[in-house]
């Protein structure tokens, strides 16, 4: 791996473990906050200040794409979809949060990205694979992917220890609709 590695963070509980973890293999790691997805508003101004303490507290430079623009997302995730076709809504914000992550890396001389999105045990880890390899093949930098969810517990120790907001969704409404239905 190029020890230049920008890494696309969803959030601060995720990057916290998620961080250490591309350090000890080597990476000099630069965060990136681009987030569309997150609704509504002041959930995304938290899940963002999350981000922005934990790259204090790591000493990890963390640009933002502060582009915020839920109408953009809903274009590029809505289609022919069901209810119980998650999967390729998820997909689509996946794929558009890492192109985006190529982008910058292509454009700033970075030669690889990741995401702290493989953290997760809930997300589609086969989704963020290939949203990753397309996005890298379109923009010429590589896609690091590595399956972090073993990490996933350390990350909720390490954002209670610091007292990082820790969300309850994924981020879009949909998620937050699908989580807190029935109850």
């Amino acid at each position: 791996m190029n020890n230049d590695l920008l890494l696309h963070v969803c959030c601060g509980p995720c990057a916290s473990a998620s961080i250490p973890a591309f350090r000890e293999s080597g990476a000099t790691v630069t965060g990136f906050f681009y987030n569309p997805n997150i609704q509504p508003l002041l959930e995304y101004r938290r899940r963002l200040t999350g981000a922005r303490e934990v790259a204090e507290i790591t000493s990890m430079e963390l640009l933002a794409d502060l582009s915020y623009d839920p109408e953009a997302w809903f274009t590029r995730v809505s289609g022919p979809w069901s209810r119980d076709d998650v999967g390729s809504r998820c997909a689509r914000c996946l794929g558009m949060r890492l192109e985006r992550t190529a982008r910058e890396a292509a454009a700033r001389g970075y030669a690889a990205f990741s995401t702290t999105l493989s953290i997760s045990p809930w997300q589609d880890h086969e989704a963020i694979q290939a949203g990753g390899d397309a996005a890298a093949a379109a923009h010429g930098v590589e896609f690091v992917y590595v399956d972090l969810r073993p990490m996933y517990p350390e990350s909720r120790r390490l954002s209670r220890e610091w007292g990082i907001y820790r969300q309850k969704y994924c981020g879009c409404i949909v998620s937050e609709w699908e989580r807190y239905r029935g109850r």
